[in-house]
């Protein structure tokens, strides 16, 4: 039995935090965001890669150096000494004393204590799997991606018995191929913007569960006008009602749930009653 499937039979619904649990002179995305998601209750900690120009990995969601660097600049254009010597910047875009982290050091950070979805790694994931190997942390990780067909090829060939999610935005039109295919599909991300979209059919959802399927929702909010899960999102969690968020979540099927507010998640989650 793998990882994630022990985890959402121990505790039902998991909680993944986006990017870990950031704010104030916290930056996103780095080992203290990571360590702060876990101990307020996160189970998966969701990452972003990026590949320096010499080769090195790197935690960073490319395209928010403006925000985080406070610099114009693309970070897989520049070198890995580059990178090390610049700090991340606050809410307030005062610099801060934290680093672009290493993907090394990540790793060895949360070595036996959770599981980590690596996010924005494709293009380089021959590198990320021989990191992941150096540590022996495989089955800490999960891999998740769209399944097209280049993507699926390259999970087969170089980690196929790494934990994979296909991303199904709307539909579903790939699982038959993945489970021809050598390779550990865990379960599934669904990304629908209506409540009639494909993938968020109860029988649909049935289906994939019967099949051993865990089920991944994201109730962050990128932008409101593009929702991820039909408007039952933190938002409205927050303002108005968690039943309608995150409850209506979780009521649909949903044993993952990726969100910004890690805590106010957890304890609704807690005190629900059957859970």
């Amino acid at each position: 039995m793998n990882q994630l499937k022990s985890l959402v039979q121990q505790k039902k619904v998991l909680i993944a935090a986006h990017r870990g649990l950031a704010g104030a002179d916290i930056p996103c995305n780095t080992i203290p965001a990571f360590e702060i998601a876990l101990q307020n209750g996160a189970d998966i900690l969701e990452m972003d890669l990026c590949e320096s120009l010499d080769g090195e990995i790197f935690i960073f969601h490319t395209g928010k150096e403006p925000f985080q660097l406070d610099r114009h600049i693309d970070l897989t254009r520049m070198t890995s000494q580059e990178i090390r010597s610049m700090k991340l910047v606050n809410e307030d875009f005062a610099q801060t004393e934290q680093g672009v982290n290493l993907f090394d050091d990540v790793l060895e950070h949360f070595k036996g204590r959770c599981i980590l979805n690596l996010d924005r790694c494709f293009g380089f994931l021959d590198t990320v799997i021989e990191k992941v190997q150096r540590h022996d942390m495989k089955d800490q990780i999960l891999l998740k991606n769209a399944p097209d067909i280049d993507s699926l090829k390259k999970v087969e060939e170089i980690a196929s018995d790494y934990m994979f999610m296909p991303i199904f935005k709307e539909n579903d039109n790939k699982t038959e191929l993945i489970e021809k295919m050598n390779i550990n599909y865990v379960g599934a991300e669904l990304v629908f913007s209506t409540e009639e979209s494909q993938v968020a059919q109860d029988d649909y959802i049935r289906k994939m569960q019967r099949s051993g399927k865990i089920l991944w929702a994201n109730s962050l909010v990128y932008d409101y006008k593009v929702p991820l899960t039909a408007g039952h999102n933190d938002n409205i969690s927050l303002i108005q009602s968690p039943d309608m968020g995150w409850g209506w979540l979780i009521d649909k099927g949903f044993e993952i749930i990726q969100t910004d507010w890690i805590k106010q998640c957890e304890i609704y989650i807690k005190g629900r009653k059957g859970l």
